[in-house]
């Protein structure tokens, strides 16, 4: 039975204007070396330039293999829950939202389970596909594969070069393999893309 294997990553630590900074290339890189041994036929990314220099980089290791960019894994609020699902520390970050803005963002999210989820069909080849992208988008393609509630994808989220792992197969569930492994970064490059905190 064809899979189709999904390797989710969060952009590199970036700038307050969007920009790779040294060490989100270094995790890239790490990233990169951690992919080399995979049979990788693209790597997707976000149009946003810390998406792309990610991609960019940690392609470096994967001779070959196009690079492409996916409107779709482009930074979007892909769910704005009602007054009473919103939990309250996320009360202010929903505070303005209109409900054209949330329309949209929930159309882009709908375009990215369509273009990202669908199980490979009989007798094609398994295939392997890094998506570069950001929390949220993560966030909501691991919430759609555990068939959470829509609100949950507030409750998951993703280091930088946090690696996660996806498979779909026709006819079965979706599984998650692996959810923000860290394991190919030193500890001076972990969680960040978090509040500072105490962290193992």
């Amino acid at each position: 039975m064809a899979t189709r294997h999904l390797y989710l990553v969060r952009h590199g630590a970036a700038d307050e204007f969007g920009e790779l900074r040294e060490a989100g290339y270094r995790q890239a890189d790490l990233l990169g070396r951690r992919l080399a041994g995979l049979p990788i036929d693209t790597v997707w990314h976000s149009p946003l330039p810390r998406a792309a220099a990610s991609a960019r980089t940690l392609a470096r290791h994967l001779p070959g293999v196009p690079v492409a960019e996916a409107a779709e894994l482009v930074d979007h609020v892909p769910y704005v829950p009602g007054p009473a699902e919103t939990p309250p520390a996320w009360v202010d970050f929903f505070t303005g939202f209109d409900p054209a803005e949330a329309a949209a963002g929930r159309r882009l999210a709908e375009a990215l389970l369509a273009r990202f989820t669908e199980a490979p069909e009989a007798g094609q080849a398994d295939t392997y596909e890094v998506l570069v992208t950001h929390a949220f988008q993560i966030a909501w393609l691991v919430r759609d594969a555990l068939a959470c509630p829509p609100v949950r994808w507030l409750s998951l989220g993703s280091a930088n070069t946090g690696l996660t792992v996806l498979e779909y197969r026709t006819g079965r569930a979706p599984h998650l393999m692996m959810f923000n492994d860290l394991s190919h970064l030193p500890g001076e490059l972990r969680w960040t893309g978090f509040p500072t905190a105490v962290r193992p």
